[in-house]
């Protein structure tokens, strides 16, 4: 290259210039799609938001929220959510597997479709970045996050967005908000029987409520409470 010859400037790939509605919807999509993986960096140590939580702002609603750590959280409400959500918290990596092939061989046995397991890192995808209702695009989605979180944030940290992003509500969100508004009192002073009414109303937060629950609600959390006292989850990784 000659002496005062002024290097050309380095230009942005075809598709990320210009381009009509259609390729500029495509480009937010895709930036969309990709966010949550460098978000999931900075959650590593500050308080995430989740999807809900942004759609009652933008939708001018008030929302309920305090976070806490999870050393600020009963140990009855850890061990009644990891009981009815994901007891074996512990021992997977993201997902399952096992409780997935139990689900597929009981589905088969029955002739019923399969049901959906969930663990509590796949809710936490789900709640911090995607969005509710069954949707093959979202669970397409939601695995890699998984991993993602799974590879990031240790089990402690996993359980503790988990606590202080879930619903238990409209507009509530988070242990301590949940335990404020159904009982009065926060999340550390938490009766293991009213955590299992909190866990019981999680499938159906914004339906079930832990302060009015109804008779099949109660039965459930009685289920969950018997679960807790026999000797519970094994927590080891939280330690």
């Amino acid at each position: 290259m000659a002496k005062g010859a002024k290097r050309k400037k380095k230009s942005l790939p075809p598709f990320w210039r210009g381009g009509g509605f259609w390729k500029r919807a495509a480009k937010l999509l895709i930036i969309l799609i990709l966010l949550p993986y460098p978000l999931t960096l900075f959650y590593v140590l500050i308080p995430p938001i989740s999807t809900p939580m942004i759609a009652d702002v933008l939708l001018l609603k008030s929302v309920e929220r305090d976070w806490v750590a999870l050393e600020r959280i009963s140990p009855n409400l850890i061990a009644a959510v990891v009981s009815s959500e994901d007891d074996a918290f512990c021992d997977h990596y993201g997902m399952d597997f096992r409780q997935m092939k139990k689900s597929i061989v009981e589905a088969n046995a029955r002739g019923k479709p399969v049901k959906a397991t969930s663990t509590i890192t796949m809710q936490t995808a789900k709640n911090l970045y995607l969005w509710n209702g069954r949707s093959y695009i979202r669970k397409i989605l939601e695995a890699p996050l998984t991993f993602w979180i799974e590879l990031l944030w240790s089990k402690r940290r996993i359980l503790e967005v988990y606590l202080n992003v879930a619903q238990w509500g409209d507009g509530v969100y988070g242990a301590e908000a949940a335990a404020q508004h159904h009982f009065g009192v926060p999340a550390r002073a938490l009766t293991l029987g009213q955590a299992s009414l909190l866990a019981a109303a999680l499938p159906n937060p914004v339906k079930r409520s832990a302060s009015r629950p109804g008779y099949g609600q109660v039965l459930v959390a009685s289920n969950i409470q018997r679960r807790v006292l026999r000797g519970g989850p094994v927590l080891s990784c939280l330690k």
